[in-house]
């Protein structure tokens, strides 16, 4: 059966929920794809959409905040829901689970055993489920379930959005499987999700590089990136337990072949975070987010598209229901992002009433906004909050310190899309933050706070020095800003590109140059060009081969002078400090 919108909303409206006692009839869903549109269905209304008209002032979630890499959360709003649920597209095995949870009993499996229309077990299964949730629920809400349940099943889908009420005041996940016909039932409460999060840090930082057996040295540097890193792969950032745990039991599923859906929302995220395995070739879970986002009104095209055909919540604050589906990235050593687990695949704006999707209006990669906020943070006018080195809580912008700060974590957060993103919105960030760090009029402020100072120009040089790491990674493929290379056009981008970069080395980055100079002789020993045009006797060169021959030894001698240039320096830079964004 298939789940529109208004079916979820109006076929079972949440006043009929209360009452929908039919023991014949119960909910059919009966596979993973239409189960988890009704969840999103019950979860954007219930928990995203409900809190937005009760709770003043809600806080509403930040486009940037669903740009990886993600940052872990300022405050825990304890007013707001929260939640984890796992789903499985099969029957539980109880004692086989590789989790513990309290088992509720469907009616339908009992039916299914009974030789007659009616269960004799039915009354003791009701009373037995109610009992099970009344032993996990707070005492304050016992009286209340008891009422609103004395008839009712509470293990139906039919009934999930009363029950949800409830499972918001457990501590922990609830889940979901199938019965003995194939349709999904609610089948269990108060479930621990394992992590096992020592082990499998561990394993991932020596699978991927960064960790060396038995090297405490290597494990404590390298650490916090790996752990970061993992955690960005299943959609968060380093956090809490209830997101870890939902992460890493998603990861578990995913390796042990499950046909599974895990999802959690956080009191500090305000946000839907969906790991499924309906995306079966790809190697890891499908994930995505659906929170309620805020539009700035100087997105003012933005707005009136959206206005126009009905996506608008307009409270006190614009807002709409955004999904954003996610892509993992492996780990690749070789790539100047290398610290980029994931990337944005599509940004979906849900209508509230129809649940219609578009996908016509950019919120969360809107370049023009990224620049006026930058804008408004150098000017002293940006008004929010930003968590400057997982541990100092900063508000507003109104002093030179607080803006370097911003501006260091700002830089931080958009590292990658600084480097990847257009010409013009790279000369657009560089003319903003050179106006104001380079102002002469600000020189003496900034000497009284020159070790910030200095962070800042620290982030903003490796961001200029990768962007021409990410430019040679083009022309090691002979592409170049939208144009294909030949090979002469290659060495003459390539050897032009390093001879700025070795001038930038004043602000020296051993990653910076470790990339260079592993690019460089990839272009160096590119088989084809070595053998048509370096091997064969001077007499049997072309005119053109003789052009590449000379841009060949500049390349030669510019990579020397980069490795003579590490073999320098690199013995006097504390590895903590030779990459800003790890």
């Amino acid at each position: 059966m298939s789940f529109g919108w208004e079916d979820a909303f109006t076929h079972v409206p949440y006043m009929q929920w209360r009452d929908a006692t039919s023991l014949r009839h119960p909910l059919s869903i009966s596979t993973l794809e239409n189960l988890r549109h009704f969840l999103d269905v019950v979860h954007i209304k219930y928990c995203l959409l409900r809190p937005y008209f009760q709770v003043d002032n809600y806080p509403l979630v930040s486009p940037q905040e669903l740009l990886p890499s993600f940052e872990s959360n300022l405050y825990e709003y304890q007013e707001l829901p929260g939640f984890s649920l796992v789903a499985f597209d099969r029957p539980i095995d109880y004692f086989h689970e590789v989790f513990q949870f309290d088992i509720l009993h469907c009616i339908e499996d009992a039916f299914a055993a009974s030789s007659g229309p009616a269960s004799p077990f039915e009354p003791a299964i009701i009373q037995q489920n109610r009992d099970v949730f009344l032993s996990r629920l707070p005492k304050a809400h016992q009286d209340r379930f008891k009422t609103t349940f004395d008839l009712n099943r509470v293990t139906d889908l039919l009934s999930y959005p009363s029950i949800l009420t409830y499972i918001l005041h457990m501590d922990r996940g609830h889940v979901m499987a199938k019965n003995l016909d194939g349709n999904f039932y609610t089948s269990g409460i108060y479930a621990s999700f394992p992590s096992d999060l020592d082990s499998e840090l561990k394993r991932f930082g020596l699978r991927i590089g960064r960790f060396k057996p038995n090297d405490n040295q290597i494990y404590e540097l390298n650490r916090t990136f790996v752990y970061q890193y993992l955690m960005e792969l299943y959609g968060f950032p380093i956090t809490s337990e209830r997101r870890t745990s939902a992460a890493l039991f998603a990861r578990r599923l995913f390796k042990m072949g499950e046909d599974f859906l895990v999802r959690v929302l956080g009191q500090s995220d305000r946000t839907l975070t969906t790991l499924s395995s309906l995306t079966p070739t790809s190697l890891y879970p499908q994930l995505d987010k659906i929170a309620l986002v805020s539009v700035a009104k100087s997105q003012k095209e933005q707005l009136k598209e959206l206005k126009k055909g009905g996506f608008l919540l307009e409270q006190d604050q614009p807002a709409v229901i955004l999904r954003v589906h996610y892509r993992q990235h492996k780990y690749d050593p070789q790539n100047v992002r290398k610290d980029r687990a994931l990337s944005v695949v599509k940004q979906e704006i849900i209508h509230p009433l129809t649940g219609e999707v578009t996908s016509s209006v950019n919120l969360i990669k809107d370049t023009n906004l990224m620049t006026l906020i930058l804008n408004d943070i150098v000017k002293g006018e940006y008004s929010g909050r930003v968590k400057y080195k997982r541990n100092e809580i900063v508000e507003n912008t109104e002093t030179h310190v607080k803006r370097l700060k911003f501006l260091y974590s700002w830089l931080r957060k958009h590292q990658r899309r600084i480097i990847s993103y257009s010409d013009e919105f790279y000369t657009n960030v560089t003319k903003v933050l050179e106006n104001y760090l380079l102002d002469p009029s600000l020189a003496s402020e900034f000497q009284n706070v020159h070790t910030l100072y200095h962070e800042v120009w620290e982030q903003y040089s490796y961001i200029q020095q990768a962007r021409k790491i990410k430019f040679l990674e083009d022309i090691k493929n002979k592409y170049y800003k939208g144009q294909k290379l030949n090979n002469l056009d290659m060495l003459k981008q390539a050897t032009k590109l390093l001879t700025e970069l070795k001038f930038d080395l004043v602000q020296y980055f051993d990653t910076i140059a470790e990339h260079a100079i592993n690019l460089g002789e990839a272009i160096l020993n590119d088989p084809y060009l070595r053998k048509t045009y370096i091997h064969p006797p001077k007499d049997h060169i072309t005119e053109y081969g003789r052009q590449i021959r000379s841009y060949y030894g500049r390349l030669v001698n510019l990579i020397d002078d980069f490795k003579a240039i590490r073999k320098s320096r690199c013995r006097s830079v504390s590895p903590h400090t030779t990459t800003p964004s790890t």
